[in-house]
């Protein structure tokens, strides 16, 4: 076995090449010193004197050598303990070490902003985290409860000295750690309260280690608030359309009566009760009429998807409209999984509104023969795109284009935009109105998932 042989530390290797570096000047003055006419008194003594020499200077450049590093090795000790305020002195910038040194201070001043940001932006977030009104758990690799806010001691009722360090299971947050990362919890009950709850889960890292982190909001107040407002806007419109039903029929019924009631009648007194019944008929019809496009959408069916030619289903909707003629911009050759009957409807109803559009703007224009309808389709980034393009005033009120039962026609019903967004957005598709912008008309996009293209 060979024998470990010691090297030698830093400060011994310029200790030693510093004496070697003085050696043959120590040596030839030994040998003019021993071999000259000096008494042994002298000899000795000028020996002395040199090997002092030698030694003091080896050793002053051992300390010369070592102490800046020392310095620097103390630093930088510093700095890996946190401890920033620590600077070295004779940092200049015209000799090397100097450099070194004002590297060193220049470090330890960065560290320490970034440390000070670190501590503020800890701080922020903490003080974010216990405002918020929403539950928020960190859970480690071991399903430990490792971070609370004010929030989730407040949902399991149990201050965060009690729960922290705690398996997730014993604080009831096990089922959160499993399933869909992103759903409602709708049949949990917390110690905190009970409803309906809205859960997040995502992975994060700290130290390299996974760690969970769960968000639970309580859902129960914003879906009450917006049950409420949709409630108060059905019953805003309901009560309108029945207010114009009712206020005339019982204006009318009540006049018939004062004229049955009367002892001597006039001699068209037929004419005038055949048309107030006409009328209270009408009138009865209309609210029927109304009552049915309520129910039809409310019993919107789901899709049945088959594969459908979007060039042929257009061609379909074009020859239905007699009124004005529509042009086919044309398109690629999709075909689309979708229940062809029910996106035909749509494009009916949106063919439909553009040419009422057209003919409205030609019935308040003398020079009109330019004016029409356009449909077309292409492949865009989110699938397969239809556009109904026309001419007509534009859009008057964009705010209420998809309220139910609101209308600005006479006959309208007021849910055939609704129906048109509802079927599109049953097939997994949006529907956007706009103006056309730089010239007048509206411009209606149908955007639907694509499944396969036919061979062209």
């Amino acid at each position: 076995m060979p024998k470990s042989t010691r090297r030698l530390s830093h400060d011994q290797n310029v200790f030693l090449h510093a004496l070697l570096a003085g050696l043959p000047g120590v040596v030839v003055s030994m040998a003019y010193l021993w071999g000259g006419d000096q008494t042994p008194k002298e000899q000795w003594t000028l020996s002395l004197l040199i090997l002092s020499f030698w030694l003091g200077f080896a050793a002053s450049v051992r300390a010369k050598v070592v102490r800046p590093l020392q310095t620097m090795a103390n630093l930088l000790s510093a700095l890996r303990e946190g401890d920033f305020s620590i600077r070295a002195r004779g940092a200049r910038r015209d000799e090397p070490l100097g450099d070194v040194l004002a590297e060193i201070n220049t470090l330890g001043g960065v560290l320490q902003e970034q440390r000070l940001g670190a501590l503020e932006a800890t701080t922020l977030l903490r003080t974010v985290m216990e405002e918020i009104d929403v539950a928020i758990f960190a859970v480690d690799g071991g399903s430990t409860l490792r971070l609370v806010n004010r929030a989730g001691q407040e949902l399991l009722a149990q201050p965060a000295e009690r729960i922290l360090g705690r398996p997730a299971a014993d604080i009831g947050l096990a089922e959160c750690l499993s399933g869909e990362p992103t759903r409602v919890l709708a049949h949990v009950t917390f110690p905190g309260g009970s409803g309906r709850w809205g859960m997040r889960r995502t992975l994060f890292r700290e130290g390299g280690l996974p760690h969970q982190l769960i968000v639970i909001a309580d859902l129960s107040q914003p879906l009450r608030d917006e049950e409420l407002k949709a409630w108060q806007r059905l019953v805003r419109v309901l009560g309108h359309e029945l207010n114009n039903s009712l206020a005339p029929i019982k204006s009318i019924a009540g006049s018939l009566g004062t004229l049955l009631k009367r002892q001597k009648r006039a001699p068209d007194w037929e004419d005038d009760l055949r048309g107030g019944l006409e009328i209270i008929e009408a009138r009865a019809d209309g609210l029927a009429r109304f009552m049915q496009a309520y129910a039809r959408l409310a019993r919107l069916p789901q899709p049945v998807r088959s594969p459908c030619p979007i060039p042929a289903l257009v061609h379909r909707v074009v020859a239905l409209e007699q009124r004005l003629p529509v042009v086919v911009t044309g398109g690629p050759n999709l075909t689309v999984d979708c229940d062809g009957a029910q996106i035909e409807q749509v494009l009916i109803n949106l063919t439909k509104n553009a040419v009422e559009a057209v003919l409205e703007r030609v019935g308040a224009e003398a020079t009109s023969a330019s004016v029409g309808v356009r449909i077309g389709w292409k492949r865009g980034p989110q699938g397969l795109e239809i556009s109904v393009e026309d001419d007509g005033p534009g859009i008057a009120e964009t705010s209420n284009l998809f309220v139910p039962f609101f209308t600005t026609k006479p006959e309208g019903s007021g849910i055939g935009l609704v129906l048109c967004r509802q079927i599109v957005e049953n097939h997994g598709g949006t529907l956007v109105l706009t103006d056309r912008g730089t010239s007048r008309g509206c411009i209606a996009r149908i955007t639907l998932p694509v499944g396969h293209p036919d061979p062209a």
